[in-house]
């Protein structure tokens, strides 16, 4: 048999274009109608054949996670590997580029980006719909993760749709370093519920794709200044910048975005930002 080969996969990050709040479950799961994209920034998932299943986590924003006895990058392995029958070998490397607690789904890529490495590693063969299905177990956001491309989301992350063609264009992020936890930002919320955005049939360039996100909002955006000011300062700093088309925060914060006609132009911006700040600027991932 062939022996089994290191595998790596990028884990990008999410980000919601707009966010609603479209109702509370039961069971206390909020629901919501977003439209993701996923930028070209992100962590990097390495794994090797090993006799046991270990993790290291390397890079600049790794000592967030430092005492973090199992987070998703493990849980995400023996997932698989309970779904396989796979025995728990494999040595994993999380080269953690992402800040944690920050709105663009650092810890739900990085648990999908596992899922397709092992996946390969371990030769399993799942398709996307299999792969879809245990990261389901992990977290309303892993299952988004799982193709990485552009997607609207509904339900609690669990409806997955085509989203209309989207034109390209440039992407800022940018972070104050303020952790901002999701289960805080939602209980802040204050008003009513939303209801879901019309798709549009065409979106030709950049400045309409703004203009028809700029009326959609964030409904966490609010509650996460109330808890964390500084996105207030994040989202004024990167409206200011030259080109910018829209600006607004992702998810739960604080990570705020810009959108920008073309990737120099997020690039330039991202550069003119406080150096404090965790930012970058390009275009989506490919």
């Amino acid at each position: 048999m062939r022996p089994l080969q290191p595998h790596r996969e990028f884990a990008a990050a999410k980000v919601n274009l707009y966010l609603r709040v479209t109702g509370r479950r039961a069971d206390g799961y909020h629901t919501l109608d977003s439209l993701a994209v996923f930028a070209g920034a992100g962590d990097t998932i390495s794994v090797v054949p090993s006799d046991r299943l270990e993790l290291a986590v390397i890079g600049p924003e790794a000592g967030a996670l430092v005492g973090e006895g199992d987070n998703l990058v493990l849980r995400a392995a023996r997932a698989l590997a309970n779904a396989t029958g796979r025995a728990e070998h494999a040595a994993i490397t999380l080269d953690k580029q992402l800040p944690v607690a920050s709105g663009i789904g650092g810890g739900s890529a990085d648990a999908a980006a596992t899922l397709r490495a092992l996946d390969a590693l371990w030769r399993t063969g799942l398709d996307e719909a299999a792969l879809r299905g245990i990261a389901a177990t992990l977290g309303a956001d892993v299952p988004v993760c799982i193709a990485s491309r552009p997607v609207r989301m509904q339900g609690i992350g669990e409806i997955l749709a085509e989203p209309p063609s989207l034109p390209p264009f440039g992407l800022l992020l940018a972070n104050p370093r303020i952790a901002l936890p999701t289960p805080a930002v939602f209980r802040a919320r204050t008003g009513a519920f939303s209801t879901p955005a019309q798709m549009p049939d065409r979106l030709p360039d950049a400045a309409a794709l703004a203009d028809w996100l700029r009326p959609l909002g964030n409904d966490l955006q609010d509650a996460a200044i109330a808890l964390c000011p500084a996105v207030r300062d994040v989202l004024a700093a990167t409206a200011a910048q030259p080109g910018c088309l829209l600006t607004r925060m992702s998810g739960s914060g604080a990570t705020c975005f810009g959108i920008f006609a073309t990737t120099s132009q997020a690039e330039g911006a991202a550069a003119a930002l406080p150096a404090a700040w965790w930012r970058c600027g390009g275009a989506l991932a490919s």
